[in-house]
């Protein structure tokens, strides 16, 4: 089925309609647009149908895509406002941070502020000749999966995310400790609520990942099994979305709701891509709380957000 940009409705995968179009591509998480050419000049009926796609999909895939570093980031300028490249990172710029090799690890990424990115942006520059995909995992969809004493102990759990955890650039071993030095030169820490609402679709998302130390009140074995017990939820396979990179493709994800894994599976091959976020809210809690600060101030980092409504949006991947 096609869509319009009216009544956008996921499409089969072998839609032929120029006019632009989704095909869904996981039960829980993953959706490819087709009929879009990215960059500054998209249209505001453009704009709508990705954030409703998104919200919906929560990560996805544009193929065969002619961005470059400039007009990457006036397309993100359509969606929001751009964040700095990272909080502490800038030996590659300050627009888009180059991500050289893979993060390895299960996160959402930049959590340790208290103004998380909504939306992450990333665009492949030089691929390996085999390996180096991303997984996203959809932590909204995990949430509501939870058996019900689980849940209930979620809402009301806070977690300390640090930078100390930071995989920053993922450069190669020898590199290392320049750049650890680089992104832990400022320690940024902040209570979460592992439970948020997010902003702009009123979810409850689980908020996670490699970031977290600990959790607020419970020792430190209390808050590995715990943590082992969730985290576990929302990577289970059924969960995910696994994107294998071609020259030219760009993926969007929502930050709010989902966490992604950059797989370390290319040998000594080269990886770079090119990520660019843009501002998001403080979380909020199930009971209206927001997240607070321990250490670190990230306002040079980023404003923060004011969400915008979503139209047409239903949660329902079938309507879109």
């Amino acid at each position: 089925m096609t869509s319009t940009l009216a009544a956008p409705h996921t499409t089969s995968e072998h839609d032929t309609a120029d006019r632009p179009s989704i095909t869904r591509l996981g039960q829980n998480i993953g959706a490819r647009i087709n009929g879009i050419e990215l960059g500054g000049d998209i249209t505001d009926d453009e704009v709508e149908f990705i954030r409703t796609a998104l919200a919906t999909h929560k990560a996805i895939v544009f193929r065969n895509q002619n961005l470059t570093d400039e007009s990457q980031y006036a397309f993100a300028e359509r969606l929001g406002t751009p964040t700095l490249a990272h909080p502490t990172v800038h030996s590659t710029g300050l627009e888009r941070l180059t991500i050289e090799g893979a993060a390895n690890s299960w996160h959402t990424d930049v959590t340790f502020v208290d103004r998380i990115p909504k939306i992450s942006i990333l665009r492949a520059i030089d691929l390996p000749p085999y390996g180096g995909a991303t997984i996203w995992a959809n932590t909204t969809a995990a949430y509501k999966a939870l058996p019900e004493p689980l849940r209930i102990l979620a809402d009301n759990l806070w977690a300390v995310h640090s930078n100390e955890y930071d995989y920053a650039t993922g450069h190669q071993e020898e590199d290392k400790t320049e750049h650890r030095r680089e992104f832990t030169r400022n320690v940024f820490e902040t209570e979460h609520p592992v439970v948020h609402v997010h902003p702009e679709t009123g979810e409850r998302s689980l908020l996670l990942g490699h970031f977290v130390k600990g959790f607020t009140g419970l020792k430190p074995r209390e808050f590995q099994d715990l943590f082992s017990a969730y985290q576990d939820r929302i990577t289970k396979e059924d969960n995910t979305f696994r994107w294998n990179w071609h020259d030219g493709d760009v993926v969007l994800w929502d930050n709010h709701a989902t966490q992604h894994y950059g797989v370390k599976d290319f040998g000594d091959h080269h990886r770079k891509i090119r990520r660019v976020t843009l501002a998001g809210a403080v979380p909020t809690s199930v009971d209206g709380e927001k997240s607070r600060i321990i250490t670190g101030d990230a306002t040079e980092f980023s404003v923060i957000d004011e969400p915008r409504p979503l139209v047409g949006y239903t949660g329902d991947a079938a309507n879109i």
